[in-house]
Formats: C-alpha cells, structure tokens, sequence
C-alpha cells in the first residue's frame, strides 16, 4: 500500500485557512483587526452555542455569578469605608453608640458568608456541568467521526486536527466561558469604581486604564505566539507522545525488553524534547520580560496615585475610610484590568484552539451517494460487479496504486485475487467496498454505479474480513456479534459463527466461555488470545453476519494449513450461491475458485480459473509452483492437485 509521505516532508496546513494573514503595512492594520476580531467573536459564539446545545443552566449560573461577583465588591468597599470611618468617629468620640458598628460588621459578615455559599455552589454546578459539556462535545465528535472518509485517515493534516479536537475542545469550551464571564464580573466592577473614582478626580481611573495598554498589547502578541509555536510543533508533541507511549505499550513490551529498544526510543524522546523546549523557553523568557518592563509602567502608577490619594487625606479633603475606599478601588481597578487583559488573552487563545474542533467538525466527506434519494441494493441475492479502467492514487500521493483495471466478478461466483505484498489487492477490496472512490474509471454492482447507493445499505451488503481485522476489548460473544449489529443477539447463533470458524474448541475452555472478557485493558480476568484465536473470532463474525457478498482479505493468514483448508471447506457451506472475493496467499485455496485474478504492480495481470492459468505458464504458474515447491517438491506444476 503507498502511504502519504512522512509528516515532516508536509507542509502542515491545519487551521490556516482560519488563521488572519498578519498587516504588510499601515494601512493594512484596520483589516487585521478587523479580521482578527471577527474571527474571535465567531469563534466564540461557535462555543457559546456549544454550551447550550449541552446544556442552557451553564450560561444562566454564568450570567448570575458573574453579575454577583462584579456588585458585591463594590458594595462591600463601600461598607468597609463607612465601618472604617464610624470607627474613626468612635475613637473620636463623635459615635457613642455601638450598634451602628454592628450593623455594619453584620453586613461584611453577611457578604462573606453569601460570596461563599455562592462561589462553592457556582464552582459545584459548574464542575458537573463542565462533564456534560465535555461529554456533549466528545458525542459529537464521535458523530462526525463516523461520516468522515476512510482516505482521510492517510493524512497527517487529519490526524493533527483529530489529536487538537478530542485534545482541548472537551475542555475549552467551559474554560473559554467560564474567563468570559469573569471579564464580565470584572467590567462591572471596573464601571463601578470608575464613578466612585470620579468624585475626587476624572482622571484617575484613565491613568490607570492608560496604563494597562501596552500590557494588553503584549498579551495578545505572545497568546497569538503561544498558539502558533503549539501548531507548529504539533510533529514534535507527537512524537514525544508516540516515543514515550510506545516505551510503556503492553503490546510491545516483550519485543522492546528483548531488542533492549528502551534506551533507544528514551534518546529520541530527549532529541525532540530537547528541540521543542528549546524554542518554548525562548517564548517564555521572552513573554516574562515584556510583562516584568509593562508591570514596571503599571506599578509607577498606582504608587503615584496612592500619594495623591494620601495627600487629600492629610490635607483633610478625605476621611480615612475614604482612602481605604480609593486607594481599594484604584487597586481594584488595577487588578481587574490585569485580568481582563490575560483572561481576553486566555480567551483568544482558547479560541484559537477551538479552531480545531471548527476544523474538524468541517471536513468534508466526500465518499456519499452522488444522486438524491440513493439507491437501495437488492438483498439476499447474488451480486454482479465491474470494474471499467479503473486507476487508484492515495490521496497526497502521486503514484497510482491500481492501474487500468477492468473486469467483472459474475453473479455467485467465488473470485481469489493473487499477487505480491503491495500488489494493490487489499486497495481493490476497499474500492469494491467503498471505502474509497477510484481515482479514474468506476465500478458497478448490478449494472449501477456503485456511488448512487445508500452507503449504510451498501455496506450492510458486505461480509468481510480484513487482515487488520479488529480487536474488541469486549466480551468473546460480543466481538462475535459485531459481525452484524442490526441483528437481534442470539445465543444459539453466535455458538453457531464460533462453531463454523472453528472458534468454539478455545471458547469452551476458557473460564466464563462466550462470557469472557478479552484482553487486560478494563476486567482482572480478561484473557489474551494468540493471533490464530483472534483471527478465527475475526471469521466467525462473517459467518455470523446476514451478508450478501463475502470478502476475505487474509482470512486464515494466522492458521495453521489444517485450519486453513478446514475454515476454506466451511465457508464452501456459507457463501452458497453468495458472490464471494478472496485475497489469500497461500494459492492452494485458489484451485477450487471460479475465476482467479492476478494483481502484478497494480495492474491486471492475469485472469482466468486454476488449470487455465497453469496451462499459461505466466505470472500465476510462476507463484503457484515456487509456492507448491515447498510442500510437494515434486509436484511443482500442480498437475497431481
């Protein structure tokens, strides 16, 4: 099979196309912003209709907590200056009576215990509601998962945007909402101070936003960076992941141990982690001393109208209390901007990430019927299929896997495709099945295009065995059952599958039987099957299934040629009159076929049945007899067969 070349020989393109191209000059400025703000609310609209797909409560407990959490400062600065200041007059002896301190004291203390209630109830309602939305988003990306193209998994591009969605957009989302709003709680109380602020000077408050520019500015410069050097080095996190994970993997823990590949794998990991901190650090050192010179600025400030406040109070324009109420409010403000301005930057980070799931949720999926309503496939019936000039490339390829094939596989009829690894049999399966659309020609089933189908339909059709079959961390019953989901579970017709698969010898000895759960992943006592196992499982999920068209890439690759020739022999009993396509390297089960196809470089070599090809002398004979050598030496030209 030609796979797409390596990730690092590829340009990655993921997210560019939602990526604002940066100003070329001046002039250009109103266009990136307006780009770069467009973008940003799009985005976050696309989250906040995320949120109340999963579930409406987030937003309202959002709305209330952030509009309590902007009031009650205000108004508990305004209790703390009124407590101070009637203290001031007690020690004066202008207040002789307690119990205005305590009303006082009464309400701080009520604040607190409220803002606490509310922030522990706010904080409980938001942690089970973040699991709905992260579930929310995971169903849904599941859902997209099932319309997307099999070509699309030949794709590093895809894959990155698969990794970026299940990644961060479980996550981000609620995150993303969750700093919205607390900018929101934020500008009330900013507003808020703001007019408290006024009443000794105007300028005040826009000194201190003044101020705050440029660490707003470099904020968004280094988010913006963050999210790029993250894209870009996606290849690296990867590979860190794959190098670390591969060290620990179960499946290759035996070979790793043996080869001693620990050590190797260890150094590759530091190589790329080495590569990738490298340029991380630089961004961070970068970021914190941009940060240390704006706090500088800010800092400056705030001392400077500390002084002033200080100084109306000494020349008794302000009470005590008011300069605690001020100098609150000044500090307030002062904090609140800070966190405006790295929760907006947090936010148009988060943003930038949710591009991912905006991308992935957009792929396109191009394997669909082209007319509209499709056709339905007869069923129960033996199937016709053609093959007219077909040619086939991987996509982001250009080397056609399949070259100029054409042909027809008759009504009931058992065909065996023949050839050498990367000869382009198992690619002829997926075309047949679907998977994929040739590059050139088409294929027909019953004298139809094979894309005017319904695809659910069409492949309802198909019974088949790839030789990657699946692995289910299931229970032995159920990986059997897979073979036909739509089909009520019957016990007496899954034993039947493992009977006819030669399966029920093993199944019968194991603890629990047709109940037993297979490999360690979740259960104590899963059990480990060999490949033989496994494989006669992966069989006896195509005797199990209601199919019309039998295919069997490899289907015995992993047996024994006793079990072989026995599970060849059963499925003589299943197919019937079913129209049926092996692929198969030991050419002994293509003696018997009704018409054997030879796939030599992608190209139709050779066709015909088993004495046609032998009289040949071609391809076939060349294989079947180099083949036939090792097992009977004098029997090289299959006449005694």
């Amino acid at each position: 099979m030609n796979m797409p070349p390596p990730h690092h020989m590829r340009h990655s393109k993921v997210n560019d196309k939602y990526k604002t191209p940066l100003p070329k000059n001046v002039k250009d400025i109103p266009r990136f912003l307006k780009e770069i703000i467009g973008s940003f609310f799009y985005r976050l609209f696309y989250i906040f209709g995320l949120v109340w797909q999963a579930s409406p409560a987030v937003l309202f407990v959002m709305i209330f907590t952030s509009v309590f959490n902007g009031v009650m400062p205000v108004l508990m600065s305004l209790v703390g200056k009124e407590l101070i200041n009637s203290l001031a007059k007690a020690y004066n002896g202008e207040i002789t009576a307690f119990t205005v301190i305590i009303s006082l004291l009464v309400l701080q203390f009520a604040y607190l215990f409220i803002s606490d209630i509310v922030g522990r109830i706010s904080s409980m309602i938001m942690r089970i509601c973040g699991e709905i939305i992260s579930n929310h988003i995971k169903l849904k990306i599941i859902e997209k998962s099932k319309q997307i193209d099999i070509s699309s998994y030949d794709s590093p591009e895809f894959y990155e945007k698969m990794e970026n969605a299940n990644r961060e957009a479980g996550t981000r989302p609620i995150s993303v909402l969750s700093s919205f709003f607390s900018i929101f709680s934020a500008l009330i109380s900013i507003v808020s101070f703001i007019a408290i602020l006024f009443t000794i000077s105007p300028w005040a408050p826009l000194v201190m936003i003044a101020v705050s520019i440029p660490s707003t500015v470099v904020s968004f410069v280094f988010r913006r960076k963050n999210v790029d050097f993250m894209f870009r080095r996606s290849k690296e996190r990867r590979q860190m992941s794959y190098y670390s994970e591969t060290i620990v993997n179960k499946d290759l823990a035996k070979e790793i141990r043996i080869y001693g590949l620990t050590d190797v794998f260890k150094s590759k990991y530091q190589a790329v982690f080495k590569k990738y901190y490298k340029g991380l650090k630089k961004l961070i050192m970068s970021e914190f001393f941009f940060n240390l010179l704006t706090g500088i600025i800010a800092i400056a400030a705030n001392c400077a109208l500390f002084v002033f406040i200080a100084n109306g109070v000494f020349d008794g324009k302000y009470q005590v209390g008011d300069y605690s109420l001020y100098t609150g409010a000044l500090n307030t403000i002062s904090s609140k901007v800070a966190l405006i301005i790295t929760t907006t930057a947090s936010i148009y980070e988060g943003t930038l990430f949710i591009n991912n799931m905006i991308a992935f949720m957009k792929e396109e999926q191009r394997i669909k019927p082209i007319i509209d309503p499709p056709r339905i496939p007869k069923r129960h019936t033996a199937h016709e299929i053609t093959l007219e000039n077909v040619s086939f490339r991987y996509p982001g390829t250009n080397r056609d896997v399949l070259k100029n094939i054409s042909l027809t596989i008759k009504p009931g009829s058992t065909v065996v495709l023949v050839g050498l690894n990367g000869a382009g049999k198992t690619t002829l399966v997926k075309l047949i099945t679907r998977l994929y659309d040739p590059t050139e020609g088409r294929i027909l089933l019953d004298g139809h295009d094979i894309r005017e189908y319904d695809l659910s339909a069409l492949y309802d059709m198909y019974g088949i065995i790839f030789q990657d079959y699946g692995k289910y961390a299931v229970s032995v019953s159920e990986n059997i059952t897979f073979g036909d989901i739509n089909k009520p579970v019957d016990k007496s017709s899954v034993e039947y599958a493992a009977r006819k698969s030669g399966a029920d010898d093993f199944i019968n000895a194991l603890s629990n039987k047709y109940d037993t759960p297979l490999m360690r992943y979740f259960e104590d006592n899963g059990i480990e099957l060999s490949g033989g196992q496994w494989q006669k499982l992966a069989i006896a999920r195509a005797f199990y299934g209601d199919s019309d068209i039998l295919i069997l890439d490899e289907p015995t690759a992993s047996l024994d040629p006793m079990a072989e020739a026995e599970v060849f022999n059963r499925f003589d009993e299943l197919r019937n009159d079913k129209t049926s396509v092996f692929v198969s390297h030991r050419l002994s089960s293509a003696t018997t076929a009704d018409c054997i196809i030879v796939i030599e470089d992608g190209r139709l070599a050779e066709l015909g049945n088993h004495k046609q090809l032998m009289e040949k002398h071609g391809k076939y004979y060349e294989l079947f007899s180099t083949q036939a050598k090792r097992y009977a030496p004098n029997d090289a030209d299959g006449e005694k067969n």
